[in-house]
């Protein structure tokens, strides 16, 4: 088989993305009451007049409680398609699928703004009760302590995943991704750090997995066969003894299995004392063993910087997808600048605007 490159399309279901670079969801706590602003507007399409092939508008909540902070974007109302709908349709105009993370941020709920501190806000200062696989505390500068969800309560979440699912196509959004990384609710119940429960969703390898595949399969229900269903994990705690990258590959298997198309590999955030081993493109290997002894496609994610470092991401067959973050916080046209380093620039087709600038 021919080698894959950075600036090839890669092609899921009936979905082709110009070329292999995306935005990763990142979150921009500028939302109000849910719904997304000109600030995203102007965020996210900057990012697609920049080249992107995918951009995937930030961690959306299902439910108000499920927020991280009261600035978080989310898809309980239909009051929040509208304004989604209106970044998509500027983003599909300029050649870049339109994607939705949807989450629910669990015990790491009620937060205030990074800016503002980042702390769980208490009740009575613009904060709400959280809720967990177990009434165990995230601890740091997040202390609140969850309610335990009754299995009564599990449903009722995953309700609210189905009808976001379904607002979030109403928006016009081309790629799906269920978050269940960074210490979030369904990471919570995958992780044996904050999953005590002794019932049917705690306890065992297969028990940990019942919340995440059971909300896999609602969801893929009512989410449309041709478009593309994704799942981000987080591929290790970097905790010896909890969640781990054996772990993932065999959640990966049975993902696959439910019809999943990609996970997107990222790591940690389950407690606040992982010695994470920080350094470029450091979860690379995690996106790379998934793809190759779970047989799905992945997404590369973390201190990706430089393209010939995401070039070789692609051509080694590491992952089949690269997800910058920060990187698109310094350079808005990553993409345009990468071509004419990797020299394929042709392959980008520039807004007739910027076009006489390069």
């Amino acid at each position: 088989m021919p080698t894959k490159h950075l600036f090839d399309p890669l092609t899921i279901k009936s979905v082709t993305l110009r070329n292999r670079i995306g935005v990763s969801p990142m979150c921009q706590y500028s939302a109000e009451d849910g719904r997304l602003t000109d600030w995203h507007l102007v965020h996210l399409g900057t990012r697609a007049l920049g080249g992107a092939g995918l951009v995937i508008v930030e961690a959306t909540a299902v439910a108000p409680e499920g927020r991280i902070t009261p600035g978080d974007a989310g898809l309980w109302s239909e009051q929040q398609i509208e304004p989604l709908a209106r970044v998509n349709r500027f983003l599909k105009q300029h050649g870049t699928i339109p994607g939705i993370q949807l989450a629910h941020a669990g015990r790491k709920a009620s937060a205030a703004r990074p800016w503002e501190g980042g702390a769980h806000l208490a009740d009575d200062a613009g904060g709400w009760p959280t809720v967990a696989p177990s009434a165990v505390a995230f601890g740091g500068d997040l202390p609140k302590v969850p309610s335990a969800l009754t299995e009564a309560g599990i449903s009722h979440v995953q309700g609210q995943f189905v009808d976001a699912a379904r607002r979030a196509l109403a928006a016009g959004c081309e790629w799906l991704e269920l978050h269940s990384a960074h210490g979030y609710l369904s990471h919570e119940f995958l992780s044996p750090l904050s999953n005590q429960r002794i019932d049917r969703y705690g306890g065992s390898f297969e028990n940990r997995l019942r919340f995440l595949l059971e909300t896999v399969r609602v969801v893929r229900a009512v989410w449309p066969d041709r478009l593309p269903f994704t799942v981000r994990l987080s591929c290790t705690d970097w905790v010896p003894g909890a969640w781990d990258i054996d772990q993932s590959v065999e959640l990966a298997r049975q993902l696959r299995a439910e019809d999943v198309d990609l996970i997107d590999c990222s790591s940690g955030g389950a407690v606040p004392d992982a010695k994470i081993p920080v350094a470029p493109g450091f979860q690379v290997p995690l996106a790379d063993r998934i793809r190759r002894e779970a047989g799905i496609a992945t997404a590369a994610v973390g201190l990706i910087t430089e393209p010939l470092q995401a070039d070789d991401i692609i051509s080694h067959n590491c992952a089949d997808l690269v997800l910058l973050g920060r990187e698109w916080l310094r350079d808005p046209i990553w993409p345009i600048r990468a071509a004419r380093v990797l020299g394929k620039s042709a392959a980008l087709s520039l807004p007739v605007q910027y076009a006489r600038a390069w």
